[in-house]
C-alpha cells in the first residue's frame, strides 16, 4: 500500500496540491502549517520601477484592489504557479525562475533590471538593495495551531516541505523521536536544514517546476 502524503502548505494551495495528490490515486493528509492574511500597503508611483519581483502567488492573491495600479510592471516570478497567478492578474510576465528568490534576481540583473518592487510577505528571503528599489509587505504567514494528534498523522508518511518556515515549523511539531518513519521531499537545501535533524530520509530534487515536488513525493510513498 502506497504511503500517505502530507500536504503542508497553505490555503488555497493546500487543497490544489492535495487534489493534485489525490488524482493519482493516492492519500493525500491536508495539514496546513500556517494561513496567510491580508496587510495594508500603500501604492508606490510605478514610474519609479522597471520591474515587479513575485516570489510567492499569496503577493497576487492578498495584494488587494492596489495590485492593479502595478500592471505596467513586467513580472519576474518564482515558480510557475506564482507566473501563472500574476498573469490572471493581468501581468505581463518577462521572465519565470526555478531556483529560488536569490536565482530570480540574479536572472533579472541579466535581463537588464536595475530598479525593481517586489511585493512580499512579512517573513521573506529578499530584501531592498541591488536591484531591489523597494519591498512592501503585502501579506501575512501566521503560523496555525497543530494538535499532538493531528501531528500524529504524519506517522508513516511521506512530506511536502514546500518552504523553509514549513521546514522549520515541522520541525517544532514533530517531536524527534516520531521522525524516524517520516520522509520528506524540500525544494531546497535551506528548506530540509530547516526541518533538523531524525527523518527518515530527506530529499531534494534538482527540479521543482510544475509537479516534481508531487512526484518525487508520490515516487517515494510507492
Amino acid at each position: 500500500m502506497s504511503r500517505a502524503i502530507a500536504v503542508l502548505r497553505p490555503e488555497p494551495g493546500n487543497r490544489v496540491t492535495a487534489a493534485a495528490i489525490e488524482a493519482q490515486g493516492r492519500h493525500a493528509i491536508r495539514l496546513p502549517l500556517f494561513e496567510a492574511r491580508p496587510l495594508a500597503w500603500d501604492v508606490p508611483d510605478p514610474s519609479r520601477f522597471d520591474a515587479l519581483l513575485l516570489t510567492s502567488a499569496n503577493a497576487v492573491r492578498h495584494a488587494g484592489p492596489g495590485l492593479s495600479k502595478l500592471r505596467s510592471l513586467p513580472v519576474h516570478a518564482v515558480g510557475d504557479v506564482t507566473a501563472e497567478a500574476a498573469r490572471r492578474a493581468g501581468f505581463a510576465v518577462a521572465a519565470t525562475g526555478d531556483a529560488g528568490a536569490e536565482a530570480l534576481v540574479a536572472q533579472a540583473t541579466a535581463l537588464g533590471v536595475r530598479h525593481a518592487l517586489h511585493l512580499a510577505g512579512r517573513e521573506r528571503t529578499l530584501e531592498a538593495g541591488g536591484i531591489i528599489a523597494q519591498v512592501l509587505t503585502v501579506y501575512a504567514s501566521e503560523a496555525l495551531p497543530v494538535t499532538p494528534h493531528e501531528a500524529a498523522k504524519l506517522a508513516g508518511a511521506v512530506a511536502l516541505v514546500q518552504s523553509t518556515r514549513a521546514g522549520a515549523r515541522l520541525a517544532e511539531i514533530v517531536e524527534p523521536a516520531m521522525r524516524g518513519d517520516i520522509a520528506l521531499i524540500a525544494p531546497s537545501a535551506r528548506a530540509a536544514a530547516a526541518a533538523g535533524d531524525g527523518w527518515e530520509r530527506i530529499i531534494v530534487p534538482r527540479d521543482f517546476r510544475g509537479t516534481a515536488l508531487i512526484d518525487a513525493a508520490i515516487a517515494l510513498a510507492d
